[in-house]
């Protein structure tokens, strides 16, 4: 096997262990939903021993990583303080209302938003495979949702607000990451998106909850597994991914995250999609897809480059 090919392979690995991860912290994240802790006390908690943990590790063995310019500040703020704090809340909030898997396929219209403001602002082609995309996206989404049935479509209704609001929030946050991974490496990106994520949960919820929450050990244990495997190793993954594979094939490996959080959901919790909603998200990952096979095959002009780093 070619090294190319080698690296290649790795890249598809990473990507796919990464949404694995990323599957199964949601399922854990809906055991400690059931045993009491709300998704907000999860979100100040998961922003907060991440932020910890990396900023251990950058200070033994990369400090270089922590150097960001003085007007990066209300960058990172943006970026942490109101995008990555909302996404991650309005996606945990999702899976305590309704089912892990429909969570996860509600948040995973955000590429597809993505795709909608690249081609209003960055002037990327709206081609007919694109607007197929789109049109099957927003169909297979309200499937998914349960609007087919007017008593399922109520009783997710908080639910699918919360996932609609991961969708928006996870596409905002990924349009401004894009713009600072062209001045930052990847992982202090990430570092500074949680710390003013984290800023931003010990401003708006009481500070160090967590400390005097009483916690059980079980709790802690998937609290813990939620910060380490299903947060700073899985980012990890993802961005070595990226470095072998270009970001759309990434995002299309990334789609197993929905269909891992439906098998994990299923075995672990009981939880269960009905059989239109799983053609549904069917159909949010083929048009997902289907956008990013588009996207990469379409030219990058200096135009969209120039707009992309403004």
């Amino acid at each position: 096997m070619a090294l190319t090919d080698k690296n290649q392979l790795k890249g598809y690995l990473c990507s796919m262990l990464a949404a694995i991860l990323w599957a199964s912290s949601g399922t854990a994240g809906k055991a400690l939903f059931e045993n009491g802790i709300s998704p907000f006390e999860l979100v100040q908690i998961r922003l907060t021993l991440s932020t910890v943990l990396m900023a251990l590790f950058f200070g033994i063995f990369s400090r270089e990583l922590f150097r960001i310019r003085l007007k990066d500040i209300a960058y990172f703020m943006l970026l942490g303080g109101v995008a990555m704090a909302m996404v991650q809340s309005t996606y945990f909030y999702a899976i305590s209302k309704i089912q892990v898997a429909a969570a996860t396929l509600i948040q995973y219209l955000s590429p597809i938003l993505v795709a909608v403001y690249s081609v209003c602002f960055w002037k990327e082609r709206l081609t007919p495979a694109k607007l197929i995309a789109l049109v099957l996206s927003f169909g297979g989404c309200y499937l998914v949702a349960g609007g087919y049935d007017l008593r399922l479509l109520q009783m997710n209704f908080l639910g699918i607000v919360g996932g609609l609001g991961a969708a928006v929030s996870g596409a905002g946050y990924t349009l401004l990451g894009e713009q600072g991974m062209h001045r930052h490496k990847p992982s202090t990106v990430l570092f500074y998106a949680m710390a003013f994520g984290a800023l931003t949960w010990h401003i708006i919820y009481p500070p160090f909850h967590y400390l005097e929450a009483g916690f059980t050990i079980d709790q802690w244990k998937l609290i813990l597994y939620i910060v380490v495997m299903g947060t700073i190793i899985p980012f990890g993954l993802y961005f070595v991914g990226i470095n072998y594979i270009r970001s759309t094939r990434a995002i299309i490996t990334a789609t197993l995250e929905p269909i891992s959080a439906g098998f994990i959901a299923f075995f672990l919790l009981g939880e269960a999609l009905e059989t239109l909603q799983i053609i549904g998200g069917m159909v949010v990952l083929g048009a997902i897809v289907l956008l990013q096979t588009q996207r990469e095959h379409d030219e990058m002009t200096p135009e969209l480059i120039r707009a992309r780093r403004t």
